[in-house]
């Protein structure tokens, strides 16, 4: 076995954190969401909603954006993203 197994075998792990994907694509997902969704409470003009068959287009966009945003949150949350730890050059072995 060595230093960077667990007594399992296992190589060992660390979270990813940060620098998931899925946390940027949530930021991002989430902050064109809130953008859109205020658009379509405040600043959407009626003579929009008209052409659009009555339906708030960019409110319910935007609500489906910002449930997207907290699914890929979620989905980070609950299965986290597992990185090797490299063992660094002056470290001693556990024994």
């Amino acid at each position: 076995m060595t230093s960077n197994e667990t007594s399992a075998g296992q190589p060992r792990t660390r979270r990813a954190g940060a620098f998931d994907i899925r946390l940027v694509i949530a930021l991002l997902i989430g902050v064109y969401g809130l953008v859109t969704t205020v658009l379509g409470i405040w600043f959407t003009p009626d003579s929009e909603i008209d052409r659009s068959a009555g339906v708030n287009i960019n409110l319910w966009a935007g609500i489906s954006m910002l449930v997207l945003a907290g699914l890929f949150v979620l989905w980070t949350w609950l299965r986290p993203l597992r990185v090797p730890v490299e063992e660094e050059e002056g470290e001693q072995p556990a024994e």
